[in-house]
């Protein structure tokens, strides 16, 4: 099982593929764990990220592709994974479309969890002010402003994702407002 977890930050995308995870023992892929594990592996493409981050430069669209397809060739992934981050253009998912048809692969599914943003923002306030209520400490990107900018870059950079694969016939939408167990019940009907 292969697959694509969309939608804005908050939406539920990690507790979904975590359940999934668990359900199918198969991996969720996250860019940035990638990224990391290939500069601490010091791969080669691992060697050349590096050397851009250090120079403080964004890693490149070809840098992370050749990462993707060096993490999905890796035995766990066998049975298939969850791209979670990943693409985040349609640029990137085009080349995701190539990658995996040169190796023989397909997803299975595109699944976009469908948010209303007024209500993430509100979830956000709300998660804050427990946390801090709990006693605990809240990220420096966990506050309404910076989550505001969040969900703008996606709108502006991820969300023409949606456009693309609705495109090629993948796109399956979620309610991602409802509770958890709702959301995981129709994201297995899908899957079924």
């Amino acid at each position: 099982m292969r697959l694509i977890f969309l939608g804005p930050p908050g939406a539920g995308k990690g507790t979904q593929a975590k359940l999934l995870t668990e359900r199918y023992g198969i991996p969720q892929l996250s860019t940035g764990d990638m990224l990391r594990a290939a500069v601490a592996q010091a791969t080669e493409v691992g060697k050349r990220a590096k050397a851009v981050m250090d120079a403080g430069q964004l890693v490149s669209d070809e840098i992370v592709n050749e990462i993707v397809s060096d993490r999905i060739d890796q035995s766990d992934c066998a049975k298939g994974f969850i791209l979670d981050g990943y693409p985040r253009t349609v640029p990137q998912a085009i080349a995701l479309g190539k990658m995996l048809e040169g190796k023989g692969l397909k997803l299975d599914a595109v699944i976009e969890l469908k948010v209303d943003e007024a209500a993430l923002v509100k979830r956000m306030e709300n998660r804050v002010a427990e946390t801090i209520a709990a006693g605990g400490t809240v990220r420096s990107d966990d506050n309404p402003e910076a989550f505001k900018r969040r969900l703008t870059e996606y709108r502006e950079k991820t969300a023409p994702l949606s456009e693309h694969y609705a495109g090629t016939g993948q796109l399956r939408t979620v309610d991602g407002m409802a509770d958890v167990n709702t959301v995981t019940a129709e994201i297995e009907k899908i899957l079924a």
